[in-house]
């Protein structure tokens, strides 16, 4: 049973949705994959201006949570690039260190979650299969397509369970 007395949740996923992560694919096109290089680089992420008006505007009605699939480890960079930026406050979902499952499953887990209490409005990811998995739970979807997308980067997502 969810809470109609709290806002709503925005839910919004962080790499190539509000963080544009082009200057670090090349850590992700070697092999092996340069993961420590990878996630090193993720506070010189430039905004992804869509994405953060988006999440700015969203911030009006709703509670703003972030859901990732970046690694735990990654907390601190995360949130000072979140603050750097001007995004909303709002609790960080992350991947366990050591959880490698597709990002479709960790986050439709947490989604779940998340709905059990409250009001989710909207999620906003730019993952194709994360999209789909959501929509098929019920839960209304906002594809992030402003960003270029990353065959490296889903195969990182879907497959390794990486980021």
């Amino acid at each position: 049973m969810t809470d109609s007395s709290r806002r709503p949740l925005a839910v919004f996923d962080l790499d190539n949705t509000l963080a544009d992560t082009a200057h670090r694919q090349r850590f992700l096109q070697r092999r092996p994959r340069d993961w420590d290089g990878f996630f090193a680089a993720a506070p010189e992420d430039p905004p992804i201006g869509e994405g953060v008006e988006l999440a700015r505007r969203s911030a009006q009605e709703c509670e703003i949570v972030y859901l990732t699939g970046r690694p735990e480890r990654c907390r601190r960079d995360t949130l000072d690039w979140l603050a750097a930026h001007g995004l909303p406050e709002g609790r960080v979902h992350m991947r366990r260190d050591s959880d490698r499952r597709p990002a479709r499953r960790t986050k439709l887990e947490i989604l779940r979650r998340l709905a059990r209490g409250r009001e989710v409005r909207v999620l906003v990811d730019d993952d194709e299969l994360v999209c789909a998995d959501a929509e098929q739970a019920g839960f209304r979807v906002l594809r992030a397509r402003w960003a270029a997308p990353s065959a490296e980067l889903r195969t990182a997502q879907e497959t390794e369970g990486r980021t």
